[in-house]
């Protein structure tokens, strides 16, 4: 399989030089996809490996406190995150709607009516989308590159099977030898527009995964900072 290989890519390479302009801008066009598509794969490959070690992190941070007081100090020592952020606006949200209440022995505080825990729900589901959101930066291109690009060789290969055509009429040679060079140029554009699509749909669809997955910790972390209030009689 490798010796095919190595002895298809030459020949594929020879006839795209030799062959016809829209092939060869095709074909460019479809490297310049390639190219992008895997430095957002591999930046966002990065970004997800950090957000995993930055989750880590929190969720220890978190294990250590008994209360919310504890854990505001501790979320506060840590260098910014989304799950930091998230943490930070929920408790300065709290603070505001009742001032001093994270101090240590403060007192007592009425907790928080039906209408300010909605408000607080609110604040949190806003930070949740906004972190999504940010997360999700490059998807796009990798959607529009996954998608384009077969469509693009596809264009590639009916202009060249076009040009091969015409050259018949033009010529009168319907042989084999005169119709094979045009046919497997053409082709050579559809290989490559699989080539730069299919890292990016795999890559785009194990991404959305993953951020499904951390939009959930999210939320989960939303239920469990409302569940905290609730057991220390905050609400």
């Amino acid at each position: 399989m490798i010796a095919l290989i190595q002895a298809t890519v030459p020949r594929g390479l020879g006839l795209l030089l030799g062959g016809t302009l829209s092939s060869q801008i095709v074909v460019g066009v479809l490297t310049v996809f390639s190219i992008v598509s895997w430095i957002l794969i591999l930046w966002k490959l990065a970004q997800l490996r950090r957000l995993r070690r930055d989750g880590a992190r929190f969720a220890a941070a978190l294990e250590r406190t008994q209360r919310l007081e504890e854990a505001y100090k501790a979320i506060m020592r840590l260098p910014e995150t989304p799950y930091t952020r998230m943490f930070r606006q929920g408790t300065n949200f709290f603070s505001e709607l009742r001032p001093g209440a994270l101090r240590e022995n403060s007192p007592q505080q009425p907790g928080l009516s039906e209408t300010q825990l909605n408000a607080l729900w609110l604040v949190l589901e806003k930070v949740q989308d906004e972190e999504r959101d940010a997360l999700s930066g490059g998807m796009i291109w990798l959607a529009i590159f996954a998608v384009v690009s077969p469509l693009l060789g596809l264009l590639g290969t009916v202009l060249g099977v076009m040009n091969s055509f015409l050259g018949i009429s033009t010529t009168g040679s319907a042989s084999i030898a005169s119709v094979a060079p045009g046919i497997a140029e053409a082709l050579i554009t559809t290989a490559f527009g699989l080539v730069a699509a299919i890292p990016a749909a795999v890559a785009y669809n194990y991404f959305v995964s993953r951020i499904d997955r951390f939009s959930g910790e999210l939320e989960g972390f939303a239920s469990e900072f409302i569940g905290t209030l609730a057991r220390e009689g905050r609400l």
